[in-house]
């Protein structure tokens, strides 16, 4: 062969965007997934600390929620009285699904449904760092110049995360095994969990594939999400039709521990199956870098809105803090609702009682609840806290923050733009989840407008633990930016070792490293401003470490 021959031969293997001929196709599938061992071990490389953390935590909750319970109901006669109430109120139903049995497997796992969304969530993360944000950065470019086939990248997303979701769901079956549940039951709830898994992952593939931007492939996978959430909570709350076009709902109705319907996973299956042939399909039909959705040109000129560091960075979260606030004003309409059917549902349990209470700071059981409830949802707000800050890291990894910096735009200007998404966004979600708390739930007082403003109040006084953790996550982008992502897993470990020590199954020193146990237990105890001067303290000190090291240092 001629070296001319040799060139041209050269650049068909290399040029995977161009389609093949019709007898070459079956040679060409085989190249397309040259090279997936290699990206799935650099995938494993970059997750090392990520992956296992939420293979650990999604697979373990099931196990812990049953524990926390397991001496709570101690007769059958509070297992019945439990499914019964629950059955009765339609905020719960909507909230966690329903209850399918009267076993202690059954009623023990019955909050931890929540890992169903969780699984998906961490799915479509993954997936769409491993494949969309690889294009959009440049990197899957210039790994497909090399010998590394089309299809390997997607390949080995779908490996990483496939494997994660069924490494989470063998641990939650190991772990409800070694407390003593019937393997039936047991493998049921982790089948059904790695189910989750590979069904939001090939759904996350697909989304890939449509855009150019991570950005909007996410915002397109979550509201796929979002979506079936609300499909099964309508459904679970109604007539249970709409439960039966979720994916979410599907693997409610595999029903673990209440005589287990084996025959859902064929569709939860066929679903992961389908959607990844489907990503697979679109990937061989654009290009490398290209979306399947055509981009909207923008307009000529930029309007007032977009000027300055601020305008950008309104433009860049606007669309992330509308759906979050969305979000929690569902789920404060939910907790409302909620509230009324608690002291039906713990019945005479006073030991249950004792736990609501240690978990919530209140005599009073309908305020345990609003704490605990409220707590949990400033957590997820410092999710999303973490997620605005660690914008400027996707700004900066994709080079478009040098190009910005470029201009007459300072880095504090900058970083004080996106930090202010950072810290107020959350104040907006807390407080819109306090207002829809206390509007379903202060009618049905004796003091309505009393109790809405301390609803609210229990909210807002949420802040400065949230604050904390974006101090932490504006500390490791600003001083160590290889490690900014870490803040999700400190914000992970944060949330288990909260409700795990809530069951005083830790120490108090441990239990204080968490700041979302200092503040006061509102509305039931007293306010006190000491821990929440400190804990501002805490986060002014990290949010100025991170400023003055993202000044300082070089662009990554």
């Amino acid at each position: 062969m001629s070296a001319p021959e040799r060139g041209a031969e050269a650049a068909r293997r290399h040029a995977p965007d161009r389609p093949a001929a019709s007898g070459a196709r079956a040679p060409r599938r085989a190249a397309d997934l040259t090279g997936t061992r290699r990206l799935l071990l650099l995938s494993l490389r970059r997750d090392r600390v990520v992956a296992p953390l939420w293979v650990l935590v999604i697979g373990l909750m099931p196990a812990l929620q049953l524990v926390s319970v397991k001496d709570l109901y101690s007769s059958p006669e509070q297992l019945e009285q439990f499914a019964v109430t629950t059955a009765a109120s339609p905020a719960l139903l909507a909230m966690y699904g329903p209850v399918f049995g009267t076993s202690l497997g059954s009623i023990g796992t019955w909050k931890a449904g929540a890992m169903y969304t969780v699984i998906a969530i961490a799915t479509i993360l993954t997936v769409i760092r491993h494949t969309r944000v690889e294009e959009e950065t440049g990197r899957a470019e210039l790994v497909g110049a090399t010998g590394i086939g089309r299809f390997a990248g997607l390949t080995a997303a779908l490996l990483l995360t496939g494997g994660g979701s069924l490494l989470a769901g063998l641990v939650c079956t190991l772990s409800l095994l070694g407390s003593g549940e019937p393997l039936a039951g047991s493998l049921a709830w982790g089948a059904s969990l790695a189910a989750s898994g590979l069904v939001w992952a090939g759904i996350a593939a697909v989304a890939a594939q449509a855009s150019t931007g991570a950005r909007v492939a996410r915002g397109m996978a979550f509201a796929a999400l979002g979506t079936a959430f609300a499909l099964r909570a309508a459904g679970d709350a109604g007539n249970g039709v709409l439960s039966w076009f979720s994916p979410i709902g599907w693997c409610l109705q595999i029903r673990p521990f209440a005589q287990e319907r084996w025959w859902v996973l064929l569709p939860l299956l066929t679903v992961a199956v389908f959607a990844a042939g489907f990503a697979y399909a679109l990937l061989d039909r654009r290009d490398t870098g290209a979306g399947l959705l055509a981009e909207r040109p923008g307009r000529p000129a930029a309007g007032n809105s977009l000027s300055g560091a601020f305008g950008l960075a309104a433009r860049l979260q606007r669309g992330a803090l509308l759906g979050w606030t969305v979000g929690f004003a569902l789920y404060g309409l939910l907790i409302g609702g909620a509230v009324g059917s608690v002291g039906d549902l713990l019945g005479d349990n006073d030991t249950l009682r004792d736990l609501m209470d240690r978990m919530g700071g209140s005599t009073a059981l309908e305020d345990s609840f609003i704490t605990y409830a409220l707590t949990l949802l400033a957590a997820v707000a410092a999710a999303y806290s973490v997620s605005a800050l660690l914008r400027l890291h996707d700004e900066e990894s994709s080079s478009r923050m040098e190009a910005t910096l470029a201009g007459a735009v300072s880095r504090t200007r900058l970083a004080a733009a996106h930090l202010t998404f950072a810290l107020a966004g959350p104040a907006l979600l807390l407080v819109v989840a306090g207002v829809a708390v206390g509007l379903v739930y202060a009618p049905q007082t004796a003091d309505p407008e009393h109790t809405f403003d301390a609803t609210v109040a229990a909210a807002a006084v949420q802040l400065p633990a949230v604050w904390v953790v974006t101090g932490i996550a504006a500390a490791l982008y600003g001083l160590l930016p290889r490690f900014a992502p870490f803040a999700w897993g400190v914000l992970s470990a944060m949330i288990v070792v909260y409700f795990v020590g809530s069951l005083d199954a830790l120490p108090q020193w441990v239990m204080d490293l968490v700041p979302f146990t200092h503040p006061p237990k509102l509305p039931g105890a007293e306010f006190t401003a000491e821990p929440l001067l400190w804990l501002l303290a805490i986060a002014t000190i990290l949010l100025a470490a991170g400023v003055i090291g993202f000044r300082r240092r070089d662009l990554r």
